[in-house]
């Protein structure tokens, strides 16, 4: 069991990198204290926020902060738990699976409910399916050091899933 964190800034990096402590909380962090509540708060956001332009400005500042702070958050919780990407760590889930919603967002704009149902459900499952496999390059990414390699690969995973979802609804959408 790692000791609680201490200082002030581990304390902040803490609640950063473990989502307020669900990681350290919840089974299959990855997903379910990551990647679902990401989701959720992608949906709920878009559906909710009026204003396009307004809206779409806070989902890629949102984006770039998590990206940002979380790279930090995920360097200093990884150094005092003495691992390289320890499971409890999920705000790289958090800015992978937003940035795989903005992505296609923004590209295919989803009119309805459902599609923007949709276009979240297939955003979390393709992110997931390449967050877990790793496909070629992404898994090369790991090896970074610090918070970056804990972030990386997960920003990576996010484009990825994003464009292919953003390419597979121009080719099939109206």
């Amino acid at each position: 069991m790692t000791a609680a964190p201490r200082s002030r800034r581990e304390r902040i990096a803490h609640a950063v990198a473990t989502v307020a402590g669900l990681g350290d909380r919840l089974p299959a962090p990855g997903t379910l204290a990551g990647s679902l509540p990401a989701a959720l708060a992608f949906w709920l956001a878009v559906a909710v926020v009026p204003g396009d332009r307004f809206r779409n400005a806070g989902l890629v500042i949102a984006v770039a902060l998590a990206a940002v702070v979380g790279l930090w958050a995920a360097g200093v919780e990884a150094s005092r738990r003495g691992a390289h990407d320890p499971g409890a760590v999920v705000i790289d889930e958090v800015a992978g699976q937003w940035l795989a919603l903005v992505v296609a967002w923004l590209v295919l704009r989803p009119a309805t409910p459902t599609t923007l149902a949709v276009l979240v459900a297939t955003g979390f499952v393709v992110f997931r399916l390449f967050d877990v496999l790793k496909p070629w390059p992404i898994r090369m990414l790991e090896r970074l050091p610090g918070g970056l390699g804990i972030v990386a690969d997960d920003l990576a995973a996010g484009l990825l899933a994003g464009l292919l979802i953003a390419g597979a609804g121009r080719l099939l959408g109206p």
